[in-house]
């Protein structure tokens, strides 16, 4: 019976270990794409100063060459991951940005 019981845990290890492995091949699409463009903030400081709409986010995205963009609001909750492909507007209470940076 222990025997067994040691055969049926080793398979099941090895099964759960099979599952975890990768093949080279294959590419994390997110990891693929955000080497392809870096965000330069400086090319969207344009927008400081102006009513946050979704039309300025895009035209200040395109601007700055990054991948996404967002507004950020006071109190907003957000992560705090870093993106380097990633356009950040903080806005003030009025929706007026303040603020452009990359992350």
């Amino acid at each position: 019976m222990p025997w067994k019981l040691a055969s049926f845990a080793t398979l099941l290890a090895a099964i759960t270990l099979a599952g975890c492995s990768t093949s080279g091949a294959e590419k994390d699409p997110v990891v693929a794409d955000s080497g392809s463009s870096r965000c330069e903030s400086k090319a969207a400081e344009f927008a400081i100063g102006k009513k946050a709409s979704p039309e300025l986010l895009e035209q200040a995205r395109t601007r700055a060459g990054a991948q996404n963009a967002r507004i950020l609001k006071p109190n907003d909750m957000i992560t705090l991951e870093y993106r380097s492909d990633r356009l950040n507007l903080n806005t003030d209470a009025n929706l007026v940005i303040t603020r452009v940076n990359c992350g």
